[in-house]
């Protein structure tokens, strides 16, 4: 196991009717930033009981935060900040919003001349205004960790800060009741591909992070498509249990002390900037191309991954390898999304795009090791193909 240091102080609220503990988080004398996206909030109940909640605070609140935020509608949430004297911020959403609402946090803070410099130049956050999140879609795990991804006319970069981890979490499973089926299977696939990138990588003895990642994988696979069946998708267990393994794919657990690949999301990433594949699904075409090109170098976690979530036992090394990627497509088709470019109507052309974006943005030395060069990208989006 490798060393690390790991702490995770988000204060976690779970269960039905858990928004109304906003009113105990948030100081009774912080002027409040509520920020959402599209309006959803406001069909399903969600955006009453903030408010509820709220009622002894002085807020307000910003809209429109969309998928893969945009640079330029957070900085008119940094303004309103700036111009109302605002002091905490509550996002109320899905990966999205809470990501957007941490970038927020920070250049509402920054003392440079560019905020863009916080991600495109890695500028250290040292300060950041507090951030709460009620998460209505279950995904990235943004509600208890300090990453986010933030996209800039093209552009879609991540940036890492302590300082905008959030200071509490509710996590409610009824408000996904109202998910459409698409929202469901990518919060599903997105969780999925977010433990694999911590897992599937090359042993170093991590007992404990690797049961905890395969707990997540099983839970998935089990309940993920419990939650698109007419006869279980409003069921509230099934619910609650994607809603905490989401999160627990990413609050940091599973990653202390283990080797990261995250080569597939660098690669998603470029798809949806280009193309505005949802993210999820970006992620379920790039990861098995990653692992059908990257077999060598993952082989023994590939092959404890096959024995362990899919139960396969016998046959040759390789063939348990294919057999194993095989029944990882299989789940993904299971949750309705793409496996390959060509399902979503992209080829050959469209591969050195990917690829001049990627050496425009240096990612040109990718994985757990490093070695995947611009060359062994061409490799992986070839084989998704």
């Amino acid at each position: 196991m490798l060393n690390f240091s790991f702490q995770n102080s988000t204060q976690i609220h779970f269960g039905e009717r858990q928004i109304a503990t906003i009113a105990n988080e948030i100081p009774a004398d912080a002027k409040v930033l509520v920020t959402y996206g599209g309006g959803s909030i406001k069909s399903n109940g969600v955006y009453d009981q903030v408010a509820k909640a709220l009622e002894n605070h002085q807020w307000s609140e910003f809209s429109g935060i969309e998928p893969n935020p945009s640079y330029h509608t957070l900085m008119r949430a940094v303004e309103q900040i700036k111009a109302e004297g605002l002091d905490y911020i509550l996002a109320v959403g899905g990966g999205s919003v809470i990501d957007g609402s941490k970038f927020i946090a920070a250049a509402a803070c920054y003392q440079g001349d560019d905020p863009w410099d916080i991600i495109a130049k890695q500028h250290p956050v040292d300060t950041a205004l507090p951030l709460g999140a009620v998460l209505t879609l279950p995904a990235t795990g943004s509600e208890t960790n300090p990453a986010a991804v933030v996209t800039r006319d093209g552009t879609k970069l991540p940036f890492y800060a302590l300082a905008v981890r959030p200071k509490f979490a509710v996590l409610d499973p009824s408000v996904t009741l109202s998910l459409s089926p698409r929202q469901v299977s990518n919060g599903v696939v997105d969780a999925f591909v977010h433990v694999m990138e911590q897992y599937l990588t090359y042993p170093v003895n991590a007992k404990i992070q690797d049961r905890f990642a395969e707990g997540i994988l099983l839970t998935l696979i089990e309940e993920g498509p419990k939650a698109l069946a007419e006869e279980s998708s409003k069921d509230l267990e099934v619910r609650a249990n994607i809603m905490w393994a989401a999160t627990m794919a990413l609050n940091g657990l599973i990653g202390a002390g283990v080797p990261q690949d995250w080569a597939s999301h660098m690669l998603g990433h470029e798809l949806t900037a280009a193309y505005g594949v949802d993210h999820a699904r970006s992620l379920s075409i790039t990861l098995p191309a990653v692992m059908k090109i990257r077999r060598e170098a993952k082989a023994d976690k590939l092959l404890q991954y096959a024995e362990r979530i899919w139960g396969i036992s016998e046959g040759d090394k390789q063939q348990r390898i294919d057999q194993a990627i095989a029944a990882t497509e299989a789940f993904f088709r299971s949750m309705q999304v793409p496996v390959r470019l060509s399902d979503i109507e992209l080829g050959a052309s469209d591969v050195e795009v990917l690829l001049t974006k990627l050496e425009q943005h240096q990612m040109v030395a990718l994985g757990e090791d490093k070695k995947i060069t611009l060359e062994v990208s061409r490799e992986i989006l070839n084989a998704a193909l």
